[in-house]
């Protein structure tokens, strides 16, 4: 494996660490590890591009070529959809700073609390479904590992631990109200300046993202010592781990089984995508 391969790859990972651990603002120090974690996103997330940007050149000048494979187009595509919703997490959350930027009063500060947590879903979504498109890469890799094991079982194994995260993630998004909450996202993009309520997995203001209500005098309401009031702390709503803050293990196991879910299936559906294509060349020839 090359170099820059691996600097890639272990860039990546660490992103993806991080901005799970950013789906709950107790965890780790509590609101100043999630404001300053989320500006070092945005930092690797412009290293990541920069890292693929002769991928992106090369791409764009063929884009519009028939002989483009549509799984590159779609992979451009849905980079491109990272890019712009991954720029408004990192905007929105400068813009509604209680730490890093207290005094800048930007924007629709209503709008942008709710809005900024429902798209946070939905890059995880994206993320998932990027992921899963290079998911091919990793199974080599595996497999590789395993050579002297017999195929058949090894095959066995990797269904068996897709079934498992299926299953897994799935209950992860029914006890997180996922759906819901991807939903509350969508209608906040299209109603500047509502907030939606948080009862039945909606969001209200002063609960979900670990904000205090503001006083209605367009001043940011201060946070207390240690932390930030509320009776819901951060995204996920739960409080674990004792007064020190969310457990990271229940956060990282709690998002990443969320994303896993898009991993797999995305996986499965490029799997049987090529297979199709394989015969009908088969069949052509």
């Amino acid at each position: 494996m090359k170099k820059i391969t691996y600097v890639k790859f272990i860039l990546d990972l660490a992103m993806a660490i991080t901005f799970v651990l950013l789906f709950n603002d107790r965890v780790l120090g509590g609101l100043t590890f999630h404001e300053i974690a989320g500006l070092g996103i945005g930092i690797a997330f412009i290293t990541h591009v920069l890292l693929n940007v002769n991928w992106v050149k090369r791409v764009t000048m063929k884009l519009f070529d028939r002989k483009l494979p549509g799984k590159t187009r779609f992979g451009y595509l849905l980079n491109l959809l990272l890019l712009v919703t991954m720029t408004f997490i990192i905007v929105s959350g400068i813009l509604i700073s209680r730490v890093v930027f207290p005094n800048l009063n930007a924007g629709n500060e209503m709008w942008f609390k709710p809005t900024h947590i429902g798209v946070s879903f939905i890059v995880l979504i994206l993320v998932g479904i990027h992921v899963g498109l290079h998911w091919h890469w990793v199974m080599g890799v595996v497999k590789r590992d395993f050579k002297k094991t017999s195929p058949p079982v090894v095959g066995v194994v990797l269904k068996l631990v897709a079934a498992a995260i299926l299953l897994f993630g799935g209950y992860q998004m029914y006890t997180q109200n996922f759906p819901q909450r991807v939903s509350s996202a969508a209608s906040s993009l299209f109603n500047a300046g509502s907030v939606q309520g948080m009862e039945g997995g909606k969001f209200r203001m002063g609960d979900g993202a670990g904000f205090q209500k503001g006083s209605g005098t367009g001043e940011r309401p201060t946070p207390p010592q240690g932390g930030f009031e509320g009776k819901r702390g951060g995204f996920e709503g739960r409080r674990e781990g004792g007064p020190g803050g969310e457990s990271p293990v229940n956060v990282l196991l709690t998002y990443f089984g969320i994303m896993g879910v898009f991993v797999v299936i995305t996986y499965y559906l490029d799997k049987l995508g090529m297979r199709k294509k394989r015969k009908n060349e088969a069949t052509a020839s």
